[in-house]
């Protein structure tokens, strides 16, 4: 054989199989990356939209008006994805908050009903009432988080 006719070998099923794998993981992890060039930490879904809340706000929100009073149905509450928080209506009047994150795996949650605050990753629901365990897999509560109601505005603390 010529140096001109050297034999090109085709690659063998497990090399294919190999590379395939590891072009794979390369690009799940590019995908758990976060593409945001900041420091944060938070998990997604937990930040401000775009920065808006924390640049008419200050720090994550603090002091931005969330909601009206007559905004939180009572025996239920509404998500602020966009505030990293949950608002609730236990019983008139009074108003809780906790994170948007479910414990489990960080997912944000995204329903109230029925009494609970309800992560559709895989069914862990919290208590609108002080933000415990009411069905797992989640084993620790939802973090609290502070508000202030002032007249008929609730604003993030």
């Amino acid at each position: 054989m010529t140096a001109s006719q050297e034999s090109v070998s085709a690659p063998t099923r497990r090399t294919v199989v190999a590379a395939v794998g590891a072009a794979g993981i390369a690009a799940a992890l590019t995908a758990c990356g976060n593409s945001d060039d900041s420091s944060s930490t938070e998990p997604a879904g937990n930040g401000a939209k775009d920065g808006a809340a924390k640049d008419e706000a200050g720090k994550d929100g603090a002091g931005k008006e969330l909601a009206k009073t007559s905004d939180i149905p009572v025996g239920g509450g509404k998500i602020f994805g966009d505030a990293g928080v949950v608002v609730t209506q236990p019983k008139k009047g009074e108003f809780k908050a906790f994170t948007n994150i479910c414990t489990h795996k960080q997912c944000p949650v995204s329903a109230i009903d029925g009494g609970t605050i309800n992560c559709p990753c895989h069914g862990s629901k919290f208590s609108i009432e002080d933000g415990s365990v009411k069905h797992p897999p989640a084993a620790q509560p939802l973090a609290a988080k502070e508000i202030t109601v002032s007249g008929d505005s609730i604003t993030l603390a």
